[in-house]
């Protein structure tokens, strides 16, 4: 039986194993939901006051930068970033998938595409990792820090200086006795709701963050004056709603940066206000794939989650079969001047 290896490996069959294939709805997807927009203008995508966000080329030095793959994201180009990783079944890799497709044995056959199509779905995992890591930095910077292989780009989305706050001495979360977390909290809310009309009722942190207040002396005799009560995650939940009308939101969860460290996608030590509703949008630009290779018959391409490319291309000499995955991608943020972002320890 002459088996055509584009019959099991194309696109179609990758985003329909993809679609089937449970996948967890963050946070960041929940704050910036997913849209798509023709081109890669990076000038459609907002920020403070509505306008264009800030880019500017800098040598920066933090602990997670979003790798692009695309060389020229300078100043004068004004381009989303963009994403691209492949996976290649070379010649050996093939024969193995045809015999096992001409095989009765069904198990077989199922075992080896299963693992293709999991090898598959890890590169646009991969994407959306990508795409969580810098919705969480906008919430704990403000900023979108991204490193080609010419330059370091930060995206300025326009935080205000004043909605910015660093705790020092007695006053950080990390002193359980002296600090005041709650009376923090309230000069905070009353600073944006000033500046913005808007008072935030949603904050995200991590659990390392989170427990300074399970542990603070003045949060704990307010819930109970005698200090007895053990203060559980619902107690405190409860009490943050009652108290300053603030739901929080425990942030966790890690990946492999491209330096093989493993990296938390909210940093611990940041407390993070916000108003209730989406802050902006997740926008997918479109890929050279999906602009180019729709219409070509060497290569095919289906959009998975919202702006992924997922294309197949099948070289003759020597026979391999390459799944590329690519986004064009970029968050905006217009409601980045209704939220105040504490570092507490």
């Amino acid at each position: 039986m002459n088996i055509n290896i584009n019959d099991v490996l194309n696109p179609e069959s990758i985003s329909e194993y993809i679609t089937n294939t449970p996948q967890a709805v963050t946070i960041g997807q929940e704050l910036f939901p997913n849209k798509k927009q023709l081109g890669l203008d990076i000038t459609l995508i907002k920020g403070a006051k509505n306008k264009p966000i800030v880019l500017s080329q800098s040598a920066f030095d933090v602990a997670v930068k979003v790798r692009s793959l695309k060389a020229n994201i300078t100043e004068d180009t004004k381009e989303m970033p963009f994403f691209k990783e492949s996976i290649l079944i070379n010649e050996r890799d093939r024969q193995e998938l045809l015999k096992a497709m001409s095989s009765v044995n069904s198990t077989w056959r199922d075992l080896v595409l299963d693992k293709i199509y999991t090898d598959i779905n890890s590169l646009v995992v991969g994407a959306g990792v990508q795409i969580e890591r810098m919705r969480m930095q906008l919430l704990s910077e403000g900023k979108i820090f991204v490193t080609s292989d010419e330059n370091e780009i930060s995206f300025d989305y326009g935080l205000p200086t004043n909605h910015k706050e660093v705790l020092s001495g007695t006053a950080k979360w990390s002193d359980f006795v002296n600090s005041t977390p709650i009376d923090d909290i309230i000069r905070y809310q009353d600073k944006v709701e000033e500046d913005t009309g808007v008072r935030p009722s949603r904050a995200v942190c991590t659990r390392k963050t989170f427990n300074y207040l399970k542990n603070n002396k003045s949060i704990k005799l307010d819930i109970n004056s005698l200090g007895t009560t053990i203060i559980t995650d619902s107690i405190l939940k409860q009490y943050l709603q009652d108290k300053v009308g603030v739901t929080v939101a425990i942030v966790s969860g890690k990946f492999i940066a491209e330096d093989k460290s493993e990296q938390q996608y909210f940093p611990d030590n940041v407390f993070t206000l916000i108003p209730s509703g989406a802050l902006g949008n997740t926008y997918f630009g479109t890929t050279p794939e999906e602009a180019d290779l729709m219409t070509n018959s060497d290569a095919k391409v289906q959009i998975v989650n919202t702006g992924v490319a997922v294309t197949t291309m099948v070289s003759k000499d020597p026979v391999n079969v390459q799944t590329k995955v690519s986004q064009i991608c970029l968050p905006s943020f217009e409601h980045v001047e209704e939220i105040f972002v504490t570092t507490v320890a």
